[in-house]
Parts: C-alpha cells; sequence; structure tokens
C-alpha cells in the first residue's frame, strides 16, 4: 500500500517526535500500541506516513537529512526511537519573513535558532517535485505573515494544509473559501495535546457545567523550556494564541467568563525544563448553597509528543477526505485535535464526529 507523503515546514520537537513515533510504532500491534487515539483511520496505521519534504531555517539542519535534522539543535524533546532509517530527503532552506523574533538572538546557540545564510528555496516547486500530499505547519508563534506564506504555497501546489499553530487560516472564511474552491481540504487551526492543559482545562470547566457549578474565575499558567516557550516571551506575538486558548476553554462554557476573570496564557520560559511543560491552574466555583469551592492542579507533560500524538490522526484524516474528493474544512477532526477549530463541539462531540467521518457517516 502507498504511503501518506507529507511535507513539514519547521523541523523542531514537534516533527522530531511526530517522525519518531511513525517509526516507533512499525514494531506494535494494536494490543501493546500505546499512546494513540486510533490505530487505523481508513487503511492507514501510524506507520503509513512519509516525510518527502521539510523546510526550516537553522543552519544545524538546513542542508542535513531529515533522520539527522529531527535530533540536531535547538531541539531538546524526548527521544524515545533512535533508530530511525537513513532518508535522501533533505531539509530544505524555507522562507523567514516573520518566523524569528527579534529576542531570540539574545540566548545560548543551543537554545534558539541559528539562521542558516542561505537563499530560500522555491517552496512551491520542491512540494510539487516532492510529491507531497499533505503540508503540515509547525511554524513559530507569531508567524503571522510566514503562516499565510506557507498556506498560499499549498494552495499553489494543491495540496492539502495542517494548521498546528495559532495563526487563524482553516477558521478564516476566505482562506476556507480558496481551499474549498480548489477541493483542497485543510484542518486547523492550533494543535491540542492528547492530555495537555488546554483539554484538561476544557474537561474540567465541562464538569463545573454538567454539575451544575458555577465558574467565576479561572486561570492556567505554563512554563517551558524548549524554543516555543523562549519563542514566546515577545508578548506581542501571543495575540492569537491567547485567544486561542482561551476560546477553547471559553466555548464549553454555559456562557462566557468576563476577560477579568479569566486568565489564560503562556507564563514563562525555564531552560532546563527543555520540552517538559508544566501547567499550573486554578479554578473557582460557587455549589450547592453558593457555598465556594476551587481545584488547583499542576500537569508535567512532555509537550512534543503529546501533540504528535493529535497530529497522527490529523494526517490520516486528512488523507481520507484527499480519497474522498473533500475540499475545505475538516471540521470533525479540526474540533477534536485543534485548539482554535472553525466550529467547536464538546470534546465528546468531537470524538464522536471523528469517529463518524473515519466510518463515512458523516461528510467533513
Amino acid at each position: 500500500m502507498s504511503k501518506i507523503k507529507i511535507a513539514i515546514v519547521g523541523v523542531g520537537n514537534c516533527a522530531s517526535s511526530l517522525i519518531q513515533g511513525i517509526h516507533y510504532y512499525k514494531d506494535k500491534n494494536p494490543e501493546d500500541a500505546i499512546g494513540l487515539m486510533h490505530w487505523k483511520i481508513g487503511d492507514w496505521d501510524p506507520t503509513d506516513i512519509e516525510v518527502v519534504a521539510a523546510f526550516d531555517i537553522d543552519e544545524r539542519k538546513v542542508g542535513k537529512t531529515i533522520d539527522e535534522a529531527i535530533f540536531a539543535k535547538p531541539n531538546c524533546t524526548t527521544v524515545f526511537c533512535e533508530d530511525i532509517p537513513k532518508t535522501d530527503v533533505k531539509v530544505s532552506m524555507g522562507c523567514i519573513l516573520d518566523g524569528v523574533a527579534d529576542h531570540m538572538s539574545n540566548y545560548k546557540e543551543d537554545n534558539t535558532f541559528k539562521i542558516a545564510n542561505e537563499e530560500p528555496c522555491d517552496i512551491v516547486k520542491v512540494l510539487k517535485e516532492s510529491g507531497a500530499e499533505i503540508l503540515l505547519s509547525y511554524l513559530p508563534v507569531g508567524s503571522e505573515e510566514a503562516a499565510r506564506f506557507y498556506a498560499q504555497c499549498a494552495l499553489d501546489a494543491e495540496i492539502a494544509y495542517i494548521n498546528c499553530m495559532p495563526v487563524f487560516i482553516v477558521s478564516d472564511r476566505e482562506w476556507e473559501a480558496k481551499f474549498r474552491a480548489k477541493g483542497i481540504p485543510i484542518v486547523g487551526d492550533d494543535i491540542k495535546a492528547q492530555i495537555g492543559a488546554t483539554i484538561t482545562h476544557r474537561t474540567l470547566a465541562n464538569l463545573f457545567k454538567e454539575r451544575g457549578v458555577k465558574l467565576e474565575r479561572t486561570y492556567q499558567i505554563n512554563t517551558g523550556g524548549n524554543t516555543d516557550f523562549l519563542n514566546m516571551l515577545n508578548r506581542e506575538r501571543l495575540d492569537s494564541k491567547k485567544e486561542s486558548k482561551t476560546e477553547a476553554v471559553q466555548s464549553v462554557l454555559a456562557e462566557r467568563m468576563d476577560d477579568d476573570d479569566i486568565h489564560i496564557g503562556p507564563s514563562d520560559y525555564v531552560p532546563w525544563q527543555k520540552d517538559n511543560k508544566i501547567c499550573f491552574l486554578r479554578m473557582e466555583g460557587k455549589s450547592f448553597g453558593d457555598v465556594p469551592m476551587n481545584i488547583e492542579l499542576r500537569l508535567s507533560v512532555e509537550d512534543s509528543p503529546n501533540s504528535a500524538g493529535c497530529v497522527i490522526d490529523a494526517i490520516r484524516c486528512c488523507k481520507l477526505a484527499i480519497e474522498r474528493g473533500i475540499g475545505g474544512q475538516l471540521t470533525s477532526i479540526s474540533s477534536y485535535v485543534m485548539k482554535h477549530p472553525p466550529i467547536q463541539f464538546t470534546d465528546d462531540e468531537a470524538a464522536a464526529n471523528v469517529n463518524a467521518f473515519i466510518e463515512g457517516k458523516l461528510e467533513r
């Protein structure tokens, strides 16, 4: 059976975890494959994905084969699959645009980006020649211009687009109309983790609602030590990220909270945490008789493998849409694995919709 051919923008920790996972599950079967939400989607299991093109701007990755690049600095995620087969596919020089925040140059080389002294490749040409069916965007938060540039590249190359970062492409009507007109499926925006801060916060907020507890105040504060958290020290790059994370929680509440009573967003960069993300979550409410109650929670996860478990389903659902000739937003998988999908559903509804889409009972 043929592979699902993908291209990746940003060969960072998330790409590393995804590619490691593709090879990690080769020796597994459905019974012992820990960490997957679906073993089969259509005809494809997790190993039926092949990276045929990749783009980055770091000199330690550009020109290297993918099997080398995913372990190059500043990547710092857990290595759970060292045995990555050698590949001929090399990382091409991407377009920087607004993808690198100025403050990143003030930090140690092992922790930040080192921009390659090379001219960008012709992205669309590389995509077409590679045979890629799907372009996967792992651009840094705040890369508004770059996100739209690569979305246009996917359009021009006439391939599907999965937007894992918080710039609103898939949930934007104008962009969605462009992809729908060409019959190209898109999934987005802003990838969730399997069990991360957002899904945990949403689940607890829904629990409050279902059990009749009035949520009055809440915060979610996160720390981490990867380039994502270093990049987000520039608060000017965080508008869409904050909106994405906040709306993911607001959407499951019985009524919207006042902006002063809900704070969700990245907090700080702690280098020694590396790819470990720590979430501090507090929820205050009133239960029976207006009696106060609160929950405090500390969640610690390895950030990038956590997202890869969702992306691996998004890729395969996107391939299903390609096979079925579906263009535009894929609302079921987007609501299941993305923080800012075109349509928000509760997590139970989203899971049911994805299964219905996989079975062919739901169009998109």
